[in-house]
């Protein structure tokens, strides 16, 4: 399966950003994914965040306005999906996005440069949401990863244990990844 080309397709990685071996710089090397580079990968603070992501978005909107957009999202990359949903007028633009291993912003270990994302986005997503977790990732039990899924209003998806379902879970490509995106944008052409 191909994801269609009319739509456009951003990458977000999480915090200190993806390596070239981890899959989100695979997809982007393989089928032109953008990725959202932020301006701070060490020091993430939400709004900046936020900021960075609308801007894209609004930059591809005016090349492009007729184009729908999806969100690939890894770890805070989830949770920046979900602040940017809650205040970006551009929500109707988005055909879809998958989430794949968010962290729990609430465990009691969180990095204190992540302190800006304490308190998360709970809102339900406007659109198509898929919310991938592994069994046993460190940074997120099954159990809050179920309900980030409830809260967002996503489908998830427990693809049993992957850790943090990242370059170190020896995915590759991850082509079970790139359907599970295709599965939840197919509707929008």
């Amino acid at each position: 399966m191909t994801i269609s080309k009319s739509m456009h397709i951003f990458t977000l990685p999480g915090w200190q950003g993806s390596g070239a071996q981890h899959w989100q710089m695979r997809w982007s090397a393989l089928f032109g994914d953008d990725v959202v580079e932020q301006h701070d990968w060490m020091q993430p603070l939400r709004g900046d965040w936020i900021t960075r992501l609308e801007d894209v978005v609004q930059s591809q909107l005016k090349k492009q306005p007729d184009v729908p957009i999806a969100f690939v999202a890894h770890s805070l990359g989830c949770h920046l999906v979900a602040s940017w949903a809650a205040l970006s007028p551009n929500v109707s633009k988005v055909a879809g996005a998958l989430l794949v291993a968010p962290p729990d912003p609430l465990q009691a270990n969180l990095p204190p440069q992540l302190h800006s994302w304490r308190k998360p986005v709970l809102n339900t997503l406007p659109f198509q949401t898929k919310l991938v977790a592994s069994s046993n990732d460190p940074f997120c039990s099954v159990e809050a990863a179920q309900q980030l899924a409830q809260s967002w209003g996503a489908n998830l998806v427990n693809v049993g244990e992957r850790g943090h379902i990242n370059a170190e879970s020896g995915l590759g490509d991850w082509p079970a990844g790139r359907e599970l995106l295709q599965s939840t944008t197919h509707q929008i052409r």
